[in-house]
């Protein structure tokens, strides 16, 4: 048997949307959403692209890893899909395990240099051992 139903009450509805203004606001003042309005919703890794049907799977990394440190120009802000993310602090994770830093070991640098003569080879018209 179908329940009835009186009149909507209007101010429990008033309140309702009340607070979700309200926490929308609270929302918009985190520094994820901070970081949505400043930066292109991209993957700062893969370049992956991001709408709103999928925006959720981007996230902000703090480029210092201090979650406190949050300036509003977004300079310690980079969006990262989850992958990249979670990519990123492994690579924390066990660069730590191993005594170093990842951005000590990024910033090494690979000694392989794979166009070095590229320039030479375009000026002189291709290989001469041919």
């Amino acid at each position: 048997m179908p329940t009835r139903r009186g009149p909507p009450d209007n101010a429990r509805l008033d309140r309702i949307v009340a607070e979700a203004r309200r926490a929308r606001e609270a929302r918009e003042k985190t520094y994820r959403e901070q970081a949505l309005k400043l930066f292109p919703w991209i993957c700062g890794r893969c370049a992956r692209g991001f709408d709103r049907s999928n925006v959720h799977q981007l996230t902000v990394h703090h480029k210092d890893h201090n979650h406190d440190n949050n300036p509003a120009d977004g300079s310690n802000w980079e969006l990262l899909c989850v992958y990249c993310h979670d990519n990123e602090h492994s690579r924390e994770l066990e660069a730590a395990a191993r005594g170093g830093s990842a951005a000590t070991e990024a910033t090494a640098g690979a000694t392989h240099r794979p166009f070095a003569d590229l320039a030479d080879l375009l000026k002189g018209g291709g290989r001469s051992d041919t």
